[in-house]
């Protein structure tokens, strides 16, 4: 199953991965700011550093070596092995101490103050701390030879330059004094560093940005574990064991800059629908008439969970699609406290349903004829006071027994479930019911309500359209959802064996 499982809680990686790339924009803002609050830090707040460094050269023997005498594999493993001797001693409290003094004598307080704290004892003498002269040092073995290394970074370039100077002075007095064996030679002074060694800004900066993906990957991974909207086909299927009908994509994709001639209303019948939009709905018609095809009504109402899920342009949608294939078709605008069929189609709604209901109408006088091909339409009326009562009389009842025997289909447009219950006033009347979900924004708590709705008034769900799907480059949805639809109608009928 190619999405979260909600029975285990287990995330597959590709539909994650898939979900990231739709997020990529949360990434890209938060790896520039990472990078730019990183680079920021760096430039203007952490303060610049200077590093100086000597090379000392560990003999065995602390004899002057001339050119004829040669030295042996055992006088250069000696003296890699006294380097990290050396180390220990020349880090030793004695000779900080002795590199502060030094220090004092070099530099005023103030500037000393600036790398290294400034301790003061009873009398009023100063002295620097050794701590401090020890954390910016760094000695090693260059290579793991004979080489040692000492290293200096402080926000002084001439004071790190002079710390290693000092402690290369007093390292052959030390040595010898307390390691009794071998001896250093300076290969060089340490130099005066004209270009800070720290901050690196291009590292940080990177860092910045890096820390930025990785809280970008955070925030995604949480949206995507806790986010419950309808996104999979299968994913619905599997939870609430009804079929998809249908997917249905963004009216938008592919002929986003040409207006459909009703607005926001977009029907399958406008020139500018797209060929892709239109074979979704012969396809979901397909589908719906298989559902219908054990029952001896042919009549079913289209519904929502919640509003602006798009239900009402899917009902007209269904209808203009049964028409097209030479069915004749009765689409009915039930939903009477907030209808749009009379907008979708560009009719008048002096009279319609609710006048007919109220017999204030005949169905002659209200229905109107040949909107499309096949197609006649019953638009709501004016707005009654009772819809729910309206809706749910002996009227409505012997409405849509004439009507039956007049169309081959009667598609009926009402409130959405979670709001109103007027859909359920006619349960009775009709083959069942279609809900059209809203990708990415219809719950599955909104789908579970409204199930549990449906099945309270003992209702029948013949199954679920997903609408307002993102555009896909391939057709290859539509082989998908028809094999879904009729792999559950399989499982079902295994069932009822």
């Amino acid at each position: 199953m190619n999405e979260k499982n909600f029975n285990d809680n287990s995330i597959d990686l590709l539909q994650l991965l898939k979900f990231f790339i739709s997020k990529i924009w949360v990434a890209i803002i938060l790896v520039i700011l990472g990078g730019m609050s990183a680079f920021c830090v760096a430039k203007f707040k952490m303060p610049l550093k200077y590093q100086s460094h000597i090379s000392m050269y560990v003999k065995n023997s602390n004899k002057t070596t001339s050119a004829n005498d040669s030295v042996n594999q055992g006088d250069l493993t000696v003296a890699r092995s006294l380097v990290s001797t050396y180390i220990v001693v020349l880090q030793d409290d004695t000779v900080m101490e002795q590199v502060g003094s030094e220090l004092i004598k070099k530099f005023p307080l103030d500037e000393i103050s600036k790398c290294f704290r400034i301790n003061y004892d009873e009398n009023g003498q100063s002295s620097v701390s050794v701590s401090d002269i020890r954390n910016s040092l760094s000695m090693s073995s260059v290579n793991s030879t004979e080489v040692l290394r000492v290293t200096s970074e402080t926000k002084s370039p001439e004071i790190s330059a002079s710390v290693c100077n000092i402690i290369a002075e007093k390292a052959q007095t030390v040595l010898v004094r307390v390691v009794g064996a071998g001896s250093v030679e300076v290969i060089g002074p340490a130099k005066i560093s004209s270009s800070p060694s720290s901050p690196n800004i291009p590292k940080i900066t990177m860092m910045g940005a890096l820390a930025g993906f990785v809280v970008a990957c955070g925030i995604v991974f949480l949206i995507y574990f806790f986010d419950n909207t309808v996104k999979s086909p299968e994913e619905i299927e599997t939870r609430f064991n009804k079929p998809i009908l249908g997917e249905i994509q963004q009216f938008s994709s592919g002929n986003s800059k040409k207006k459909s001639s009703n607005g926001n209303y977009k029907l399958i019948s406008d020139k500018n629908t797209s060929f892709i939009m239109k074979e979704s709905y012969k396809s979901m018609r397909t589908n719906i008439i298989f559902a219908l095809s054990a029952s001896n009504k042919k009549i079913i109402t289209v519904s929502s969970a919640n509003p602006s899920e798009g239900k009402s342009t899917t009902a007209s949608n269904i209808a203009l699609s049964l028409s097209e294939a030479g069915k004749k078709v009765l689409l009915i605008d039930a939903d009477l406290r907030k209808p749009v069929q009379h907008k979708i189609f560009q009719v008048n709604n002096k009279i319609g349903f609710s006048g007919v209901l109220g017999n204030i109408n005949s169905f002659e006088e209200a229905v109107q004829k040949n909107v499309a091909e096949n197609l006649d339409l019953l638009t709501s009326g004016i707005k009654p006071p009772n819809p729910s009562e309206l809706i749910g009389s002996m009227n409505t009842y012997e409405l849509l027994k004439g009507l039956s025997k007049i169309y081959d289909y009667i598609i009926i447009d009402t409130p959405p479930i979670n709001v109103v219950t007027d859909a359920l006033n006619i349960s009775s009347e009709i083959s069942g019911m279609i809900m059209v979900l809203k990708h990415a924004s219809t719950t599955t708590d909104d789908i579970e309500k409204a199930i549990k709705t449906v099945q309270l008034a003992n209702g029948d769900l013949l199954g679920m359209i997903i609408n307002d799907i993102q555009h896909k480059k391939d057709g290859s949805y539509y082989s998908k959802y028809n094999k879904n639809y009729y792999s559950s109608y399989e499982k079902n009928t295994v069932k009822e064996k």
